[in-house]
């Protein structure tokens, strides 16, 4: 089993900058892709960005560019720097573990933290 808890929401001005990490438990970490999802109230948990084991990272278009996402497998810790944040990225933000399946599809994560809050103002 992989516990995931996720850290560094808060309250932030447009155009402010927040880093969220996502620390792990159990065994074998490194063998892990890493997503980071954002679910707004009354909507669907939407894929925000994701890093596979090698370190290749993917995202979605409507954060690439402000967002980018990195791992430390020593520390058993994923990062999530956010920048240049707009309203609309306001939601909770949950880090993911998957061993397979598309990094961008809710349904192939294994294992989910319990979300941090993002609040973006204007």
């Amino acid at each position: 089993q992989v516990q995931l808890v996720e850290s560094g929401g808060g309250l932030v001005q447009t155009g402010g900058s927040l880093r969220l990490s996502c620390s792990a438990s159990g065994r074998s970490f490194s063998s892990y892709a890493m997503g980071w999802f954002r679910q707004a109230p009354g909507k669907e948990r939407e894929f925000v960005a994701a890093i596979r084991s090698g370190g290749s990272a993917g995202y979605a278009d409507s954060v690439r560019g402000r967002f980018t996402i990195s791992r430390d497998n020593a520390k058993n810790t994923v990062y999530l720097q956010m920048n240049s944040l707009k309203p609309e990225d306001t939601a909770v933000y949950h880090c993911g573990a998957r061993l397979r399946g598309n990094l961008d599809v809710v349904q192939s994560y294994d294992y989910w933290g319990q979300g941090t809050q993002v609040t973006v103002s204007s």
